[in-house]
């Protein structure tokens, strides 16, 4: 047990306590009569500020103040996926079924179904040497993730003096014990973590695996690495959640945990509903038998929100530490840093820039360096990953704003919505003047291994096109497109045909939804080929006119729709089409 002290203030979420010299920075306390869950975050002399993860509505002061004695905590074990909690794990499903439509407050339930049986296999004998992170044993978690059993970090290690052998099993029961130095310690199958502390590592790995997300303007114009950090900010409207939403389902991951942080009730409600109902499509099997949901939308507790992150990150790394790579999506972190701002003006602290705290930029830092792709503790060796993405959400798509100038300081993808290209309904709507890839050079590698040594050099020629059509709008703004030469007409069409046969992409269309890397390889060599030939043809003498006409202008523009993954030899055939016709327009003269 730890500090016991009584409230002398209340302002929101924020309460003051006296009494409090006991207490520790980030412990988890009891307020008042009802038990409400709360924080420690700031202590002078024996008066603590704490805030509270639940609605003080009805506290008063003189009533009690209980520490626990322990900061606020992550449970990790078995159940995890497929559940659906607050920003303090606690699960939503079985709230509602304690107290109705509406969460009660004081409420405490276990995270995860305590007396559920899993089926352990052990992996350990009696006499094994085991430290912090070695593996004990598997359960199957759902059809898609088998869960390891695993140490918990921090414990110092020793021989296995008692293993239990293979069989059904519920989360109380002691599944092994270790010895050191005399000392006994008892192991289940689950322990807690803190949640404002990473959970350690042996090294960590340079970023130079892509993660696959199927999106074209990802994947082939600003890629992210596996274990890398990238951020995708926009206004209203833009498609930020359904960008991630395709991200979380089609990631080349094998756990999604997504993060709610405040958006709109009935925007969280859709994903609350939709997500249980969607298919894995590799494997047919639910979405949900890989996904971990943290809900806490802006009608719910706003210091909640802000441990939400915290939640979200401490569960992703400890499915990283299984070796699995995880993708962390969270929407948004604006309002994330809404809720930094409301409990630092309740504090009374000095604001900074648009009233947000002075300590906004290090805790944006201390999310982001928690992603990364890592050998984790333990044996056996195994390499896992947990790759942040976070939304942000500027004000009228001020990118100029706070969070947003921030954010980029300490993620190296950036996908920066454009308004008007969403409401020219081009999606996803990332702009791709605005937007950056700094693992570029890191994963050229695996592209040049796995699908082709040209993919950087056809990438940096496609870009190349849409960089100089972007400097020749200008001049066709002002002086009309008959102003320009030939050859600068046809930056524009493929420019054009870039944005409709590549960057556009349609997530409700079954073929569109999801490319592959080498169809699209294979969709920005026929691009990259119609420009080059189409500029070889314009010296041969080949007229602008009879370009543009040619039929295979359409196909090419189709394929991404036209052409299943599982055809490919299709866009072969195209490119092998475009010699041929451009061969009949200048007399047999271009080469291959």
């Amino acid at each position: 047990m730890g500090a016991q002290g009584r409230i002398v203030w209340v302002s929101g979420p924020a309460v003051r306590a006296d009494g409090m010299s006991d207490a520790k920075m980030y412990e988890t306390v009891t307020v008042g009569d009802a038990k409400l869950v709360g924080e420690v975050i700031r202590l002078t002399g024996d008066v603590a500020f704490i805030q509270v993860y639940e609605s003080t509505s009805g506290l008063k002061p003189g009533e009690p103040v209980i520490g626990t004695g322990a900061p606020l905590s992550v449970f990790l074990g078995p159940g995890i996926i497929g559940q659906i909690y607050d920003g303090i794990q606690r699960p939503l499903r079985e709230l509602s079924k304690i107290s109705g439509s509406y969460i009660g407050r004081g409420i405490t339930t276990t995270p995860v179904d305590m007396t559920k049986h899993y089926h352990f296999l052990p992996t350990v004998s009696i006499g094994d040497e085991v430290s912090g992170g070695s593996i004990l044993g598997t359960v199957k978690e759902t059809d898609l993730i088998e869960h390891s059993i695993m140490v918990p970090p921090d414990h110092k290690g020793g021989k296995i003096t008692n293993i239990v052998s293979e069989g059904d099993y519920d989360l109380e029961t002691e599944i092994a014990t270790t010895e050191k130095d005399g000392q006994t310690t008892s192991l289940k199958m689950y322990h807690k973590w803190p949640v404002r502390k990473p959970r350690p590592i042996l090294k960590r790995h340079d970023p130079t695996v892509p993660l696959i997300t199927g999106q074209r303007v990802i994947d082939t114009f600003f890629p992210i690495a596996k274990g890398g950090t990238g951020s995708i900010p926009g206004a209203f409207g833009t498609g930020k959640t359904v960008t991630l939403h395709q991200i979380a389902k089609w990631a080349d991951s094998q756990v999604v945990v997504y993060i709610g942080c405040g958006e709109r009730g009935n925007e969280m409600t859709e994903v609350l509903v939709d997500f249980p109902k969607l298919k894995d499509p590799r494997t047919g099997k639910p979405l949900m038998d890989r996904t971990v949901l943290v809900a806490n939308t802006s009608n719910m507790p706003v210091a909640a929100r802000e441990a939400s992150i915290y939640t979200g990150v401490t569960i992703a790394e400890y499915y990283r530490d299984m070796g699995y790579d995880v993708v962390l999506v969270a929407d948004s972190t604006s309002r994330w840093a809404e809720a930094l701002r409301e409990m630092s003006g309740r504090l009374e602290e000095m604001p900074a820039e648009e009233g947000y705290p002075s300590y906004l930029a290090s805790r944006l830092a201390e999310f982001y360096e928690r992603a990364g792709r890592v050998r984790a503790l333990g044996s056996p060796d195994r390499d896992g990953s947990v790759t942040i993405i976070g939304a942000v959400s500027p004000s009228g798509g001020d990118f100029t704003e706070p969070v947003t100038t921030h954010t980029m300081r300490f993620i190296k993808t950036f996908w920066a919505l454009d308004a008007k290209l969403a409401y020219s309904r081009h999606y996803p709507s990332i702009n791709w003047m605005n937007s950056y890839s700094g693992y570029l050079a890191d994963i050229s590698k695996w592209w040049g291994e796995n699908i082709s040594d040209d993919w950087l050099s056809l990438r940096g020629e496609a870009y190349a096109v849409l960089q100089r059509e972007d400097t020749l709008k200008e001049i066709v703004r002002l002086l009309g497109p008959e102003a320009l030469p030939d050859e600068e007409k046809i930056i524009l069409e493929v420019a054009r045909m870039i944005k409709i046969g590549l960057l556009q992409q349609n997530s409700f269309d079954e073929v569109d939804t999801y490319c592959s890397p080498e169809k699209q390889f294979k969709l920005l060599k026929l691009l990259v080929d119609f420009y080059n030939r189409g500029q070889q043809a314009l010296k041969e003498g080949a007229a602008l006119a009879d370009i543009r006409a040619m039929p295979i202008v359409g196909s090419i523009l189709k394929a991404r729709m036209d052409i299943k993954d599982d055809q490919i030899a299709k866009l072969d055939q195209l490119d092998l089409d475009m010699l041929e016709q451009f061969k009949s327009i200048t007399g047999v003269k271009i080469q291959n």
